[in-house]
């Protein structure tokens, strides 16, 4: 159990979106809305740290009155919302993102450029549209990747090949390849689909956290990060209070200081926002 003392010290609260503080239908439940308004009244602020692009998350962002940087595509980007200060972006080097390209061309593996805004394909490509698992994203067709190799913060490569997926990553990665992060993880929706991310080194939901908490001027263990998947595990290292949502992974719910009985659809985030207000009304 969450000790009272931990809770009343929370100045952030960061939330995961897809399969955390949004359901099923894409959406925050009431009591969330209702008790992110009370906190905030007591000074609490909040964010987000999502794989989304900046732009697929400023809905959220609109309805939820938050005021302060945002985590967005893994922690390669952060920008202040409603401001648009940009506060870090983290752009793959060129020769990373035609080397990608060529190896994903090689194995027939569908590979997409991920920017602030948008997310890029060619024709030959055009299937990425319907695997991905970018929510919200604005996907834009281009005749060739040409223009968009120096303003890439992620990426993304897919297809059913397993072993070609592997091996690709095997080649993005240290001794081929230098100053990359990887994440190589199983569709959530899509059987026998794989992915492959590939940001810049020192990108990740736990750096983004360090960085806005140093934005904010408050402590990572002042900061409270609530989440599900293993795209949170960064988040999941770092010194904040740490809550799995009920139907997060069990990887996730081993390292949580706490899980809710609740799941997304049943409005899990607030349960945990309901301690919070409890003990800082006291």
């Amino acid at each position: 159990m969450i000790r009272k003392e931990d809770l009343k010290q929370l100045k952030v609260i960061v939330f995961d979106l897809d399969g955390t503080l949004l359901n099923d239908n894409g959406e925050i439940g009431e009591e969330t809305i209702g008790l992110v308004k009370e906190l905030r009244g007591m000074g609490m602020r909040f964010s987000f740290a999502s794989g989304r692009l900046h732009s697929a998350i400023q809905s959220y962002a609109e309805e939820l009155e938050i005021n302060g940087p945002i985590i967005s595509l893994d922690g390669s980007y952060i920008e202040t919302f409603p401001k648009k200060e940009v506060i870090f972006k983290s752009f793959v080097s060129d020769r990373y993102v035609r080397k990608a390209i060529k190896l994903a061309d090689r194995f027939l593996l569908k590979v997409a450029l991920c920017q602030a805004e948008a997310i890029y394909y060619t024709e030959n490509n055009s299937t990425i549209v319907d695997l991905l698992e970018k929510f919200g994203a604005e996907y834009k067709e281009v005749s060739s990747y040409e223009n968009y190799l120096n303003s890439t913060l992620e990426i993304v490569i897919t297809g059913d090949f397993k072993d070609s997926i592997k091996y690709v990553e095997n080649k993005m990665m240290f001794p081929y390849s230098f100053g990359l992060n990887t994440s190589y993880y199983k569709s959530h929706k899509h059987g026998g689909i794989y992915y492959l991310e590939i940001r810049k080194q020192g990108t990740s939901k736990g750096t983004g956290l360090k960085r806005i908490a140093r934005h904010l001027g408050v402590k990572v263990k002042e900061t409270a990060v609530i989440g599900d998947w293993y795209n949170d595990r960064s988040l999941f290292e770092t010194s904040a209070l740490k809550i799995a949502v009920a139907n997060a992974v069990p990887e996730i719910q081993r390292l949580a200081d706490f899980t809710t009985k609740r799941t997304n659809n049943e409005d899990a985030t607030a349960e945990f926002l309901k301690m919070v207000f409890d003990a800082k009304r006291r």
